[in-house]
């Protein structure tokens, strides 16, 4: 799987968010460069897991929706 590369604008949302939550709930500060060797660990081991997730949730909803159009363009029989 390819290196998920986030958007400059998402990383440092994604890094504030990350420097707040360690410091608010973990009580533990962290630099910018400490959060952003987090991500990029958190991106790299947990990513594919949620990657894979997102997929089977779409293609669960893809199936459904088909079904769904399947249903509406159907002919009766009689």
């Amino acid at each position: 799987m390819a290196k998920i590369e986030l958007d400059k604008a998402v990383r440092e949302a994604a890094l504030r968010k990350l420097t707040l939550y360690m410091r608010d709930e973990l009580d533990r500060p962290v630099s910018g460069l400490e959060a952003g060797f987090l991500l990029d660990f958190i991106g790299e081991t947990l990513g594919p897991a949620f990657f894979n997730q997102g997929v089977r949730d779409a293609q669960t909803l893809m199936l459904q929706k088909l079904d769904d159009v399947v249903y509406e363009i159907e002919k009766p029989l009689d």
